[in-house]
């Protein structure tokens, strides 16, 4: 089977992806899981990268891998850095390399078609309704509770303000969209998938971080892209 990175977001440590995990393990998956460092607002997507490489490099051998959220915008220089054969994006935003744009100049463009309205101020690494309510909305729970002790703040402003140093289609791609995203947009996920990365999404029921809630649903996708 397949040698497997999973890449957290800003909202979650590596803890959050435990149950996916264990689902891709149970299919015959190696899985790794990058700890990236949560308090280095000037690091760009190459330097996540060389980091992720240094602690992984020698436990992986042309890995898939899986990115969730903000941390798709580190996904093609992680797969650069690993020499990934498959990139997993989970919800996750993809760089607009075309274009030639950072993720700021685009949202400053107009952030109202990237985000669901109701996201832009909050913070759930500081409340826990407002991770709920935005990332873990589908979870039981049991899974709300093992979901909300994994939030963790990670900033990744240096490759917000970057222009996309590699091209996101160099890698074979799926792209898995939660249908229920209340932080994502939907129809802009769609956008993404299609325009910068000339895929058709995986729609899947859940909300932004629906692996907590259906890890089993995912590790099947996963599966069927790798």
């Amino acid at each position: 089977m397949s040698d497997v990175l999973l890449v957290h977001g800003t909202t979650q440590s590596p803890a959050g992806f435990d149950t996916l995990a264990a689902a891709l393990r149970e299919r015959g998956h190696h899985v790794v899981r990058a700890d990236l460092p949560t308090a280095e607002p000037s690091w760009t997507a190459e330097r996540f990268a060389e980091a992720v490489a240094e602690q992984h490099h020698h436990e992986l051998d042309a890995p898939v891998v899986v990115a969730h959220s903000a941390s798709g915008l580190l996904l093609p220089s992680i797969s650069a850095a690993l020499g990934a054969r498959h990139q997993v994006w989970l919800a996750a935003m993809v760089a607009d390399y075309v274009g030639r744009q950072s993720l700021l100049e685009e949202l400053r463009s107009d952030h109202s078609a990237v985000f669901n309205s109701e996201w832009i101020g909050a913070d759930p690494t500081s409340d826990p309704v407002l991770a709920t309510y935005f990332l873990f909305h589908d979870c039981d729970l049991a899974g709300l509770r093992a979901a909300l002790a994994t939030v963790r703040g990670c900033d990744l402003r240096g490759a917000y303000t970057e222009v996309a140093p590699h091209d996101p289609r160099a890698v074979p791609s799926t792209y898995l969209l939660p249908t229920a995203d209340r932080t994502l947009r939907p129809e802009y996920m769609r956008h993404m998938a299609r325009r910068r990365l000339g895929v058709e999404p995986v729609e899947l029921p859940g909300g932004h971080n629906l692996y907590c809630a259906n890890p089993y649903t995912v590790a099947q996708a996963i599966d069927a892209a790798t």
